[in-house]
């Protein structure tokens, strides 16, 4: 778990150095993945993480597709000092882990021991979100979904053409 923590900190930190939208669209990919792990070893069920990762997933290949269409000629260049600092910050994030070995292990004990709290809470939380008071406004919103959907394919009508304009 810490090891996954020292891999968000360290994809946080180079998202702010890259300049092209694709690097930036892998790097929330691979955010997106970790903290899906995440979620899913602290959970009992994978459920949220999996609807997690598959919204984000939506939403970077929606971006991939604009941003091809846009920039699709753009190099991708990576510079010395950018390669240099992924290198320092991975034999940090190394040397991290195995000077705190034993701080990790205990780390796993306790995240074992609260493990069945969290397993319970959550098998509560999942109860009253689809339970009676609650189940009107879950299916309301899967109603809305659904409207909203039928609209977006309605208004991006293929018998009308692109939405932009052709440079012809």
């Amino acid at each position: 778990m810490m090891m996954l923590n020292y891999s968000i900190i360290f994809l946080s930190i180079m998202m702010i150095f890259m300049l092209h939208p694709l690097s930036m669209g892998a790097i929330m990919l691979l955010q997106t993945l970790i903290i899906s792990l995440m979620i899913g070893l602290t959970n009992f069920n994978y459920w949220l993480s999996y609807i997690l990762f598959i919204v984000m997933v939506g939403g970077l290949l929606i971006l991939f597709i604009y941003m091809t269409s846009i920039a699709s000629n753009e190099k991708f260049k990576m510079s010395n000092f950018l390669l240099y600092l992924m290198m320092l910050m991975m034999i940090m994030m190394i040397m991290t882990f195995i000077i705190d070995q034993f701080y990790f292990y205990m780390q796993m004990n306790n995240i074992n021991m609260n493990f069945l709290n969290v397993n319970n809470n959550f098998k509560l939380l999942t109860n009253k979100f689809i339970n009676f008071p609650s189940n009107l406004i879950f299916y309301i919103t899967i109603l809305y979904l659904l409207i909203t959907l039928i609209a977006c394919v309605k208004i991006t009508s293929t018998f009308k053409g692109p939405m932009r304009q052709l440079n012809n």
